[in-house]
């Protein structure tokens, strides 16, 4: 009866061990002579904050756009859910892209769209009907803070509550792992705090966050893991790490 279990179950472990995404030697050059990624060899488990760091140039949005699909490496592989990117018909890259949810340094907001507008936008493009739409947003907006904003223009938002809207956006189709590419770049220490804090609450929920970062503080202050880079190599891979040391 103890520390027996049946098989379902020990698959169902060793399916959740199996890392959710892997970069297997992976290379990336836009020009041979100079690549940007050089053998890049990772994994990352479901569920982890990792933290990507670096200076500009290093290589660190370049590794997430090859993770969504945006770009393919011109040597090894990227796998995502044991599969390779690779592998997925072209048609299908916007189902694919519907695992990541991403955030930009610079928004990216529509402005000519309301606050629910930018967020419902994200729902319209996969599809959503207006019913599930209207049902949906509040609350999505009511978890970053900006319920009562719904009805607010871009111009109308401070920078950190324009990124709300952006984590907003990201979120609202529940995404397997939310991508924040130098999320807090442009705002000031409160709405980093608040940005940084709404990141942590989404990984308590189980989403796999990947950090994009040159800010040294909300590294070390996030004990968290730590994924350098230096030139397109990565030179160190620390669970609890620190921005350096």
């Amino acid at each position: 009866m103890f520390g027996i279990q049946k098989k379902s179950d020990l698959r169902k472990e060793e399916e959740m061990s199996k890392p959710l995404i892997v970069f297997e030697d992976v290379s990336m050059a836009y020009d041979e002579r100079d690549p940007v990624l050089k053998n890049v060899a990772l994994s990352i488990q479901e569920g982890e904050f990792v933290s990507f760091v670096g200076p500009s140039g290093a290589g660190k949005s370049t590794l997430m756009r090859l993770l969504y699909a945006e770009e393919f490496s011109t040597k090894g592989t990227v796998y995502f859910g044991g599969r390779p990117t690779t592998d997925i018909k072209r048609r299908l890259l916007p189902y694919y892209r519907r695992n990541f949810g991403l955030v930009f340094q610079d928004f990216k907001l529509l402005p000519n769209k309301t606050v629910f507008e930018n967020v419902a936008f994200a729902l319209e493009v996969a599809g959503w009907t207006t019913k599930n739409i209207k049902r949906e947003i509040p609350g999505i907006l009511a978890v970053v803070g900006l319920e009562k904003k719904s009805d607010m223009y871009p111009y109308q938002l401070s920078g950190g509550e324009s990124q709300r809207v952006s984590l907003a956006r990201a979120l609202v189709h529940r995404p397997h792992v939310l991508v924040a590419d130098e999320p807090t770049g442009n705002l000031d220490p409160k709405a980093t705090r608040d940005i940084m804090n709404l990141l942590l609450k989404m990984n308590e929920f189980g989403a796999t966050v990947l950090l994009a970062t040159h800010a040294k503080d909300i590294v070390d202050d996030l004990g968290k893991r730590v994924i350098a880079l230096e030139e397109g190599v990565v030179v160190r891979d620390e669970a609890n790490g620190r921005y350096s040391l």
